[in-house]
């Protein structure tokens, strides 16, 4: 499947506009008391993923509380930060005619694909993944 800029920018508005409606529906969730958990993995495994916690880190992040939403999941930072800025930075190059996030993308895809990147970040989510199963998340 070739990635072009329309296809790119559908997916991430897509992806970020579900992530709101999901964090949205969390915090309702949270609000009466009633908890829901989504992730496949710790259904089928019983062992939480990498991102187990994310929501609950960006809804602590929302509340001003960012050590307990670092202590949560440090994915949760990622996660807020592409759920931010992805849809402005779309606005933006739809506004100008340009493909600043494309041409982005690109150069980030490019720089995963070697080892001297790809490792350590692996290696940074393992050590998260690790971490979430100690918590007991």
């Amino acid at each position: 499947m070739t990635l072009n800029k329309n296809k790119l920018y559908s997916m991430l508005f897509i992806a970020c506009l579900a992530g709101y409606v999901y964090i949205y529906v969390s915090l309702i969730a949270n609000e009466t008391h009633k908890s829901f958990d989504v992730c496949l993995v710790k259904h089928a495994t019983t062992l939480p993923c990498p991102s187990c916690g994310s929501t609950r880190a960006i809804i602590l992040l929302t509340k001003g509380d960012f050590v307990e939403a670092l202590r949560i999941n440090p994915l949760g930072y990622v996660v807020a930060l592409i759920m931010f800025l992805a849809p402005l930075w779309i606005a933006l190059d739809m506004a100008t005619k340009r493909k600043t996030l494309f041409d982005f993308y690109r150069r980030i895809e490019i720089y995963l694909r070697r080892p001297y990147y790809a490792i350590p970040l692996i290696g940074l989510v393992l050590i998260n993944w690790i971490w979430n199963i100690s918590k007991g998340l």
